[in-house]
């Protein structure tokens, strides 16, 4: 049997087939090489048809792109039901795509790009979610993990957008995990925060984040790795989490636990 090592963890997907969006860069580009390197056959869904192109030429036969954008109903049924024709079936499903928000005042945020973000992340998990579960449930198998965030969690100003989207998501999460316990569908989320990606790069050479701010911020000290968080989400997926649903697991270093007005030094705690 196939399996990857990850950090001290090793899975096992082997003949299993697992749906990722946002999977052409960042966290969902390593969470389908992750799910491929653990004997998943995998499905890649981006805007960005050519990286998704080139990402399927690197995993080989065992890779499927799909491009489509994730909040147009038809286009996300036409991926599922190519999944279904290639594969006949959809185990695990990532919905990782999303965007990230202006990062303005309230007073100056444009509508229509607010209207945006809410799309990409919340109506396109959610139309995944229907889509997908429809053979989950007739399989009466299946587990799908929503991509939160820590804006989903606490307060961060001029982020209303990312953060109502993400703190939907939760709930959501929520939501379909108790409507489809039934069919022996798990509904988990995980929630990010600081991780070494293009969006949040994107963000700090525009000024809208400062690295030392962060570092001071998060108990790890330290910006997360995307193959941590697809290590998180393969567990989610995994059989070692088969009594684990309606979860939101935080993978950000500590930055929502801590609570102090300053971190404690190493050595100082007596």
């Amino acid at each position: 049997m196939a399996k990857a090592e990850l950090g001290a963890v090793a899975f096992d997907f082997d003949g299993a087939v697992a749906l990722v969006t946002g999977a052409a860069s960042g966290i969902g580009r390593e969470t389908a090489r992750a799910f491929a390197a653990a004997g998943a056959r995998v499905v890649l869904t981006d805007l960005a048809a050519d990286a998704a192109a080139a990402l399927a030429a690197e995993l080989g036969p065992s890779a499927l792109a799909a491009p489509a954008e994730v909040t147009d109903a038809d286009a996300v049924r036409a991926v599922t039901d190519r999944a279904m024709a290639q594969w006949g079936r959809i185990d695990c499903l990532v919905n990782c795509a999303g965007i990230a928000d202006e990062m303005k005042p309230t007073f100056e945020q444009d509508i229509d790009r607010w209207q945006r973000v809410l799309d990409v992340s919340l109506r396109g998990s959610y139309l995944f979610s229907r889509e997908a579960g429809r053979h989950m449930a007739a399989a009466r198998a299946g587990a799908i993990v929503n991509f939160a965030s820590i804006a989903g969690l606490v307060g961060l100003p001029g982020r209303n957008a990312y953060s109502a989207a993400k703190a939907g998501l939760i709930t959501m999460t929520k939501g379909l995990a108790s409507e489809w316990g039934c069919y022996g569908i798990r509904v988990n989320a995980v929630a990010p925060g600081y991780v070494d990606t293009p969006m949040v790069e994107g963000l700090m050479a525009r000024g809208r984040i400062g690295t030392e701010g962060i570092l001071r911020r998060t108990p790890l000290g330290r910006f997360g790795q995307p193959q941590e968080i697809a290590t998180a989400v393969l567990f989610l997926c995994s059989a070692g989490a088969a009594y684990i649903t309606g979860a939101c697991l935080s993978v950000d270093g500590g930055w929502v636990a801590f609570g102090g007005n300053a971190l404690p030094e190493a050595g100082h705690l007596g």
